[in-house]
């Protein structure tokens, strides 16, 4: 237990250390928002943290760094292109004007204090996943959370894809993306997102007593859906872009579904 522990706190403690610099080099940068750059990374930091130091698994230990290594260094190169030659983000704009020159302070706190911590509470299913020697061989629970990371990568690399290409035309500007994923739900990439954690967390299930672990994919189901995600973007879509309201009413939020055909 105390070595458990030890992995868990040790690695929540270079986490902060991490956001502490990142936090520092924003300061001289006068740009939080490599911030968002790094959250994918934060993650595959974790995770090999913990595969140097637990003694679970092997074959587990490394699928579990391998899945979190795709997505994390996929998502950090993603926003980093999206993110070039465009400033800071919108957000950290708003909250910038809002605190003034305390702004240097505060964002220690509530952009990289915050992400650090968040990104330790998600990352715990990855983490506990790799502690336990038991089962020693693959289950079915692997096979499943496999699977089911596979079909969240799928819909969060091909949906940044498609809208990518879709702000790319200059004929699209001002328009509504609705077309291949994002005809079947408004937010492929949050969906894809949230289901690859479910299927981190069912490879955790593999090792007897994580069913706690639990909390790391309704933390950041909670956080897309409620926080930062969903509710957040679209506020500020629906007041920019008017054909938004069509299409929130003909597209599902989140799981993707149907879209539901227009009234004559």
């Amino acid at each position: 237990m105390n070595v458990l522990w030890t992995i868990y706190g040790t690695n929540l403690a270079i986490i902060l250390g991490c956001m502490v610099g990142l936090w520092l080099l924003s300061l001289a940068l006068k740009n939080a928002s490599i911030a968002d750059i790094f959250w994918g990374l934060g993650f595959v930091i974790l995770a090999w943290l913990t595969f140097y130091r637990a003694e679970g698994y092997l074959g587990r230990k490394v699928l579990i760094c391998t899945l979190v290594t795709v997505w994390g260094l996929r998502l950090a190169i993603h926003i980093g292109r999206r993110n070039r030659g465009k400033g800071e983000d919108r957000r950290y704009q708003k909250w910038r004007a809002q605190y003034g020159p305390k702004f240097w302070w505060v964002s220690l706190f509530t952009v990289f204090g915050t992400q650090g911590l968040l990104l330790w509470v998600i990352s715990l299913t990855t983490q506990a996943g790799q502690i336990s020697p038991e089962p020693g061989r693959w289950v079915s629970q692997d096979a499943l959370g496999v699977l089911v990371w596979a079909v969240g990568f799928f819909f969060e690399a091909v949906g940044d894809w498609q809208l990518a290409r879709f702000k790319a035309d200059a004929e699209n500007r001002g328009k509504v993306m609705n077309r291949g994923l994002w005809a079947y739900t408004r937010h492929p990439n949050y969906f894809g997102e949230c289901l690859m954690w479910w299927g981190l967390f069912l490879i955790a299930l593999a090792a007897p007593g994580n069913i706690w672990t639990v909390v790391s994919p309704l933390t950041i189901t909670l956080l897309l859906l409620k926080v930062s995600g969903v509710s957040l973007l679209e506020k500020s879509i629906v007041e920019t872009r008017p054909k938004y309201r069509d299409y929130i009413e003909s597209t599902s939020a989140f799981i993707p579904w149907f879209p539901k055909r227009k009234k004559s």
